[in-house]
């Protein structure tokens, strides 16, 4: 059999397509009655879309075919390859369903419809279409994804290389779609391919990916590796020669070979460690092969007793594999001239897993289905399936598929020594409902590698976790607020969200008032009219606005939020009186309170009750300076208000409000050695100013008072940064300092 160049075939549309070319290369392994099937599929799709031009301005049934080329390199069954070429021929002609089930058999129709289902859903959309227009549309049509997936992944598979494809052809789009293409591909398309093990779809969306949204960078670093490759491709064989010289010393048969260099893993290693190019290593790099696990790490040692290995670069994947079941040996090594090289040591079954993921299971060997661990692979998808319980608005549902199906992940083992895979961050809470919700329930502790650590730590790869349980628990509240760092995963905080829904009513509205009692004392916030938040917040009567905020189905920070955006006056305010005041002047700083009855003046916040918006305040009327705006509770507004009440002037905050306020914080705690590094800590992270500090500490009793001023843009970071203070070690209280 004569062997035909893709690149020959016209697939790119600048010389007439070679049907029967291309059919002679995706042959190998099928029967005849499949290419019939297929060669019948192309016909379909050829007068389907006959006159259909793509944005590239190459016919549109070249698209399909290149669709059909990708899945047909990854060896995939002959109902697939039909399936991509006829993939969209229902949603844009007048084909049906029924007419393909006819003309081929009903799998490839049933793959068809489920693409055209998927055709307008986040990170899956046709080249120029447009964004969903609501939040909670765009979570819709992903649940469907999702949960179509879980039915029958090969229709993900068709998708993924349709969308493979579209990159390749990205550039004829306008700059703006372009780059909303390429941010969709990279969150969402990318990782849902490395979750399904496809690795060499997954690399070639990311380069393409970075090529449209950091142009810069993908072409410096481009031209770096193009520059050196002759020198590095020579470096990379000489390494080679070494080690396979000293394995078969060994006694070793391994296939060794450079391994491709992918633009997006270098940029995103420069990007996260702030490194220069020269310095990431893996630009040099070489996978070795061999046919059993012993082997493996047999090889592994003649690789450390060549070269020095560097600290901190080896990962065993194979007695921990990844959540998408990749296994391999990686290492990082000193090598020749002082060069470092990464090696990636594998049997040559995993390196095929590697490679096709998921794709495996379909894929044709010696005319059969190829059926290894697929149920293994796509386990994670079945979760998916229990969502459909639970009741999840729009920002839950697609943080969940991100965080929890998506995102980076941890293996770590039960005592038993069972490996569970959570995502990044996870904590052992997150491990508890991991394993069961009962156990979940009952947990009051954890022990890591033997040692306890507190429930809100974060887990690390290859940890061994020992959840302590009573025989009698329930969960905690304090896991459901995302202040203090308990919970990473969705499927814990539904746990328990339906544990704390299913308690008595009552006893949910008196927790929730609590609640929200102690986190507006904690702001030192005036006492807010409960029943207008309620209402604001879209709830009809108070209790089951109080229910539910112990139930955590409201967060605190939207309650932040309504209070910040607009709270009615309480109590009785001076009229405005018509005296002369100072006019305000235009300055860059616009003015963030409206000043009622008198119009547009000059005001400045109070130094001594420092109001932020969503206080209720009160403006006093200087000589000279404008109006002085203080809080309502501010013991000099008190003070005023007695002396002078003619000068009070009602005020309220406008929508135009600056992008910090200064804010006086009071904390209480038992003195001990970084203390204040630890609070100052909490500001840098939440990336938060310090402008002043005071703290004073009783010798005798070592209790220390902290009078620290922080910049703040909102009252639910307020509400934040003080809940993680008040999780430090020694610390009593943590609370907005009251005026003075």
């Amino acid at each position: 059999m004569v062997t035909i160049a893709r690149s020959e075939l016209g697939l790119d549309g600048r010389r007439p397509f070679d049907l029967e070319g291309w059919l002679q290369c995706i042959s190998e392994g099928r029967s005849e009655q499949d290419m019939a099937m297929i060669r019948r599929a192309y016909e379909i799709a050829e007068r389907a879309h006959h006159g259909q031009m793509r944005a590239s301005g190459i016919p549109y049934i070249l698209h399909c075919v290149s669709v059909a080329d990708i899945l047909a390199d990854l060896r995939l069954d002959s109902n697939v390859i039909a399936a991509a070429l006829l993939h969209d021929a229902i949603e844009d002609t007048e084909v049906t369903a029924e007419f393909i089930a006819q003309e081929t058999n009903a799998d490839v129709a049933g793959l068809v419809q489920g693409v055209t289902k998927m055709r307008n859903l986040p990170g899956w959309r046709n080249e120029g279409a447009p964004l969903p227009s609501k939040q909670h549309m765009y979570a819709e049509n992903l649940r469907k994804m999702v949960l179509a997936m879980a039915e029958d992944v090969r229709v993900v598979l068709i998708k993924l290389a349709d969308r493979t494809h579209n990159m390749r052809t990205l550039g004829s789009l306008p700059e703006d779609k372009r780059r909303r293409v390429a941010r969709e591909t990279l969150e969402i398309v990318a990782p849902l391919a490395n979750r399904l093990g496809i690795w060499q779809i997954k690399w070639e969306l990311e380069d393409l990916a970075l090529k449209y949204l950091e142009p810069e960078r993908y072409k410096y670093i481009a031209s770096r590796l193009d520059e050196r490759r002759i020198d590095r491709e020579n470096y990379i064989n000489e390494f080679v020669e070494i080690l396979r010289t000293h394995l078969e010393r060994a006694g070793i048969q391994a296939a060794i070979k450079g391994r491709p260099k992918h633009i997006y893993s270098i940029w995103r290693k420069m990007d996260r460690k702030q490194l220069d190019f020269e310095r990431i290593f893996d630009v040099r790099a070489v996978r070795v092969v061999l046919p059993e696990i012993a082997q493996c790490y047999a090889a592994l040692g003649v690789v450390h007793s060549l070269w020095p290995y560097v600290p901190g670069e080896f990962d065993d994947y194979i007695a921990t594999p990844k959540g998408n079941n990749y296994q391999s040996l990686h290492t990082a090594v000193i090598g020749p001239q002082g060069k470092i090289v990464e090696v990636q040591l594998r049997t040559s079954d995993m390196d095929h897993h590697a490679e096709y993921g998921v794709a495996a299971h379909w894929r044709y060997k010696e005319g059969a289905l190829y059926d290894s661990d697929f149920n293994n692979k796509v386990a994670w998808l079945r979760q998916v399936l229990e969502w459909k319980e639970e009741t999840l608005d729009a920002s839950d549902f697609v943080d969940r598929f991100k965080t929890d199906l998506l995102g980076d992940r941890v293996y770590v083992l039960t005592p038993a020594g069972k490996i569970i895979d959570l995502p990044s961050g996870a904590t052992p809470v997150d491990f508890a409902y991991a394993v069961h919700t009962d156990i979940g329930h009952r947990c009051r502790g954890a022990e890591v590698n033997g040692r306890i650590v507190p429930l809100n730590y974060q887990l690390q790869t290859g940890e061994q976790v020992k959840i302590l349980t009573v025989k009698h628990g329930a969960p905690s509240r304090d896991w459901l607020n995302p202040h203090l760092g308990y919970l990473k995963t969705s499927r814990a905080r539904g746990r328990i969200l339906a544990w704390f829904k299913h308690q008595d009513y009552d006893k949910n509205v008196s927790e929730g008032r609590r609640i929200l009692e102690k986190e507006l004392d904690r702001l030192n916030f005036p006492e807010a009219n409960f029943e207008k938040l309620a209402q604001k917040l879209k709830f009809e009567k108070v209790d089951d606005f109080m229910a539910a905020l112990s139930r955590n189905e409201i967060k605190m920070g939207q309650i932040m939020a309504a209070l910040q955006e607009h709270l009615p006056a309480e109590g009785a305010r001076a009229e405005a009186l018509p005296m002369p005041v100072t006019p305000r002047k235009p300055s860059a700083g616009e003015p963030d309170v409206k000043v009622h009855g008198v119009g547009d003046l000059l005001t400045n916040m109070a130094n001594c009750c420092k109001p932020v918006p969503g206080d209720l305040i009160v403006g006093y009327i200087t000589r000279g300076r404008g109006i002085s705006i203080h809080r309502a509770d501010c013991s000099n507004l008190l003070r005023l208000q007695q002396e002078n009440k003619e000068r009070l002037i009602e005020v309220d905050w406008s929508s135009r409000v600056q992008s910090t306020y200064p804010v006086d914080l009071h904390i209480e705690a038992f003195d001990r050695p970084g203390l204040l590094r630890d609070i100052t800590a909490v500001f840098a992270n939440e990336d938060i100013n310090l402008i002043a500090a005071n703290t004073y500490t009783d010798k005798k009793t070592l209790r220390a008072e902290m009078r620290l001023t922080i910049e703040i843009n909102a009252l639910d970071q307020l509400s934040k940064v003080l809940a993680k203070i008040s999780q430090l070690p020694n610390v009593q209280s943590a609370q907005r300092a009251r005026g003075k």
